[in-house]
């Protein structure tokens, strides 16, 4: 089976690249861009890494991204994530990005972008992963810093295929970022946004109705309520969820107890994802290893988490179709 699983070609859907920043990385720009960090060694900061809830994360987690300055930084985090997208078998991911973490200090929008836009190019090209790349938001700054952050992305349209939200859903509930959702989706953005992980069943009908999305990302407390339930299974309502960031962030205390196996039985169209694999430990491989020690599997359920991130994702059906072919041939060869 853990053979099965590492060959077995998968889809990303949640995946913060700033989170994909490795110790090592972090310590080699630092030197490169002359910033003192508050770690003596790698060892220091995989010790910092010991998170008791979603804040404490959140805390060492924008001190990790002021490494990040120029364009060659965000190239260079992205093609470190493309790599790895490459030994797990990742056909295909639709990343994250933060922009506000970086314009606040000072970065420019387009630095970012085109860090980050030039590493997929290159990851298209070279090793054959198809991308798209979604811009969040950060709810707990005002919606006004979220206005800005949409309209500098006005130039980059080509490259930003969806919006998104993010950070602590505590104390910042979606209806906050109801307009500037409402105005991306005029300008032809596809929407989704962080909801059910630390906040309650509530955040998900909150989303879904004032924001208007089309994704779930995490959403592991629909179980809460059972017309929601109902609801995520009859419209096929995707929930991207991250197993071991759920683990590390103690909305489960053990992967036994989690229950996205129980949603993909129930026949909610439920997906693997890795969040923030630097600092929570796992990137894909790891996440459906996790998954699988901990719940009894067969392989085809295994793939069914890839099926159902084929069909979140955000490209066309053409190229869905292709990558459920690759899928089901791998499948019917390894049954």
């Amino acid at each position: 089976m853990k053979k099965f699983i590492q060959y077995l070609p998968k889809v990303e859907l949640h995946l913060h690249i700033e989170g994909t920043l490795e110790p090592e990385l972090m310590f080699e720009l630092a030197v490169r861009n002359n910033i003192n960090l508050p770690f003596n060694s790698i060892t220091e900061v995989k010790q910092a890494y010991n998170f008791h809830n979603l804040q404490s994360f959140l805390d060492i987690y924008f001190q990790g991204a002021n490494v990040l300055i120029n364009e060659q930084d965000f190239f260079d985090l992205t093609w470190a994530y493309l790599l790895r997208c490459k030994n797990d078998n990742v056909m295909h991911t639709e990343l994250f990005f933060d922009p506000q973490t970086h314009t606040d200090r000072g970065i420019d929008f387009s630095t970012v972008v085109n860090g980050i836009h030039r590493a997929l190019v290159k990851g298209t090209t070279e090793l054959g992963i198809s991308s798209r790349l979604i811009m969040c938001f950060l709810r707990h700054l005002d919606e006004e810093s979220a206005f800005k952050t949409l309209e500098q992305a006005q130039a980059h349209k080509d490259k930003i295929t969806a919006v998104g939200l993010d950070s602590t859903e505590i104390g910042h509930p979606a209806g906050k970022f109801e307009q500037v959702f409402k105005q991306a989706l005029k300008q032809g953005f596809l929407t989704v946004a962080h909801a059910g992980e630390e906040g309650p069943a509530g955040n998900i009908h909150d989303a879904l109705n004032l924001l208007q999305i089309t994704r779930i990302d995490h959403g592991v407390r629909c179980t809460e309520d059972p017309a929601l339930i109902k609801q995520l299974a009859a419209e096929r309502i995707p929930l991207t969820v991250c197993p071991l960031s759920n683990i590390k962030l103690k909305v489960f205390n053990f992967m036994e107890e989690h229950n996205i196996v129980d949603l993909l039985r129930r026949g909610l169209c439920v997906t693997i994802n890795s969040d923030d694999p630097a600092y929570f430990g796992g990137y894909m491989t790891d996440n459906f290893l996790a998954v699988s020690d901990a719940h009894s599997l067969d392989k085809a359920e295994i793939a069914q988490f890839t099926f159902n991130a084929i069909e979140a994702s955000f490209i066309s059906e053409d190229e869905k179709k292709a990558l459920e072919t690759v899928t089901q041939r791998y499948l019917e060869v390894h049954q």
